[in-house]
């Protein structure tokens, strides 16, 4: 039983960080976007990835990151509510799945908004590895999933995008894959 338990854990979870892993977070994000076109409520992906993680890893060396990944997924954990989905999707990139957001566009994007920033303020306290102060910021991708029928695929590639805007603008911030989203959120700060 036991040796079935360890299986199923390491078929399913990050041994670092004890996090789902990208397999187990695909099947619960299939999972979810079938339970958004049930109930109309709209969900969010959040692509998160450290900014100049591998500076850290060639300077500090690798034991140094991986404290830094472990302390990272506990603050990501520690920042949603139990029923979201926090996922080390590899390397130094982490995705987090928001469910049962509200059915309305602009509320749940505001949601979703609220998390990230909350994410962004919660990273950007210092982390100690090795009894030395180190500071580390994300970068954040946004796509709001439930509203158009779309592949875990194309939803993870838009997070990624979106990702990727954010390093754009400067790194240490979140950004929207959808245009007029973001356009929204810039004139609401």
């Amino acid at each position: 039983k036991r040796a079935e338990q360890e299986i199923e854990r390491l078929a399913f979870y990050d041994a670092l960080t004890g996090l789902p892993n990208r397999r187990l977070l695909l099947d619960r994000l299939q999972r979810s976007i079938a339970a958004c076109q049930r109930t109309r409520n709209l969900g969010a992906l959040l692509f998160i990835d450290l900014d100049n993680f591998k500076d850290l890893n060639d300077t500090l060396g690798h034991d140094m990151g991986d404290q830094l990944l472990s302390q990272v997924a506990a603050r990501l954990v520690g920042s949603v509510r139990e029923a979201d989905t926090v996922a080390r999707f590899g390397g130094d990139e982490f995705v987090v799945m928001l469910e049962a957001l509200a059915p309305d566009l602009a509320e749940a994007a505001t949601q979703a908004e609220t998390v990230a920033e909350k994410l962004l303020a919660h990273l950007n306290q210092p982390f100690e590895l090795d009894g030395a102060q180190h500071y580390s910021t994300p970068s954040i991708g946004i796509t709001l999933f439930g509203d158009e029928r779309l592949s875990v695929d194309e939803l993870l590639k838009r997070a990624d995008l979106a990702m990727y805007q954010a390093k754009a603008a400067g790194r240490n911030t979140q950004r929207f894959f959808d245009p007029d989203m973001q356009a929204a959120v810039n004139a609401r700060s």
